[in-house]
């Protein structure tokens, strides 16, 4: 999603009169500085302080010493790489995902139009995780239009020893594609699992991020419609399954291959359409990381972050 549009959809927008006083949900944790952000990836980095990495610019970057104050610190690549103008006129880039295993830093990203599955996700390498570090390895995994899937909104996730991206948008929901360690692409001829999906057209599920905690991995996603400053639905739910790739369900049972999942956190009060999210570990503790429209300043995309505890139940719970 390019951000000048994203800000032009906030700033004519009107409020809806639904967005209202809704408790159940809290509030993002107080920040400073640079707040706007959309699709953040956040990780508090080995050598200390802070990294966010987002939908804007040439993947937009954020950086903080006490994850309070934000400061802008430009973007992860000085221009983009050719090769992304293939998939988009602009070369913008989408959702990126921040990951570290092996020594290095990883970033993953998506590059694509809107309304198309013409996508491709890229991957990067960095020693430090800051911006101006990384190194480009070019395509990780594509989709075309004859794919019923589209190859956007990346995550990363190790289990039982392999590595795996969750990734989709729409066009039949998440997905899951085997990742090569040694190079971080797909592996070729890999199957291409099902995660979630809606039982109806547009099937508007996205954003997934997976963590695994206790017995279960937990997938999160972002539900409904983005990008639409005040009038956007986004909402984060949340299912579980005992592999990481499925088949995951809601805590009733429901499977989110029929569209399942618990509610995690929605629009209350100013804090309209959260989604877009991620989860690090920060002093021993989940942050979900995501961005919200701020009702309360023309619908303009804002980094929200909630420390995510777990219940006796083994769900995930927002503070």
């Amino acid at each position: 999603m390019r951000v000048a549009a994203l800000l032009a959809a906030a700033t004519i927008a009107l409020l809806p009169t639904t967005a209202g006083a809704d408790v159940t949900y809290p509030d993002p944790q107080p920040i400073t500085g640079q707040q706007i952000i959309h699709d953040p990836t956040v990780m508090h980095l080995k050598s200390g302080g802070y990294v966010a990495y987002s939908t804007g610019g040439v993947i937009g970057a954020r950086t903080s010493k006490d994850r309070v104050q934000w400061d802008d610190a430009g973007n992860a690549f000085a221009a983009p790489p050719s090769w992304w103008y293939d998939y988009n006129s602009t070369g913008d880039p989408w959702a990126p995902d921040l990951s570290y295993r092996d020594g290095r830093y990883w970033l993953y990203y998506a590059v694509s139009s809107w309304g198309t599955n013409h996508s491709a996700i890229g991957v990067a390498t960095s020693p430090t995780g800051l911006p101006g570090t990384w190194t480009d390895h070019a395509k990780a995994f594509t989709s075309e239009t004859t794919d019923a899937w589209n190859a956007i909104d990346p995550a990363i996730v190790q289990a039982d020893g392999r590595l795996w991206m969750a990734f989709g948008s729409y066009w039949t929901g998440i997905r899951m594609v085997e990742l090569n360690p040694a190079t971080g692409k797909a592996i070729p001829g890999a199957t291409v699992a099902q995660l979630a999906t809606r039982p109806d057209a547009p099937y508007a599920v996205e954003g997934a991020y997976i963590v695994h905690h206790g017995s279960y991995y937990y997938l999160f996603a972002s539900y409904d419609a983005c990008c639409a400053g005040v009038n956007s639905t986004y909402k984060i739910r949340v299912g579980r399954a005992t592999t990481v790739t499925g088949p995951y369900a809601d805590s009733t049972g429901k499977p989110m291959l029929a569209g399942g999942g618990d509610l995690l956190l929605a629009t209350h009060g100013r804090y309209i359409g959260p989604g877009g999210e991620s989860i690090f570990q920060d002093k021993g503790k989940d942050v979900l990381a995501y961005h919200y429209y701020d009702g309360e300043d023309s619908g303009t995309p804002k980094l929200g972050l909630n420390t995510l505890s777990w219940t006796n139940t083994g769900w995930p719970k927002l503070f």
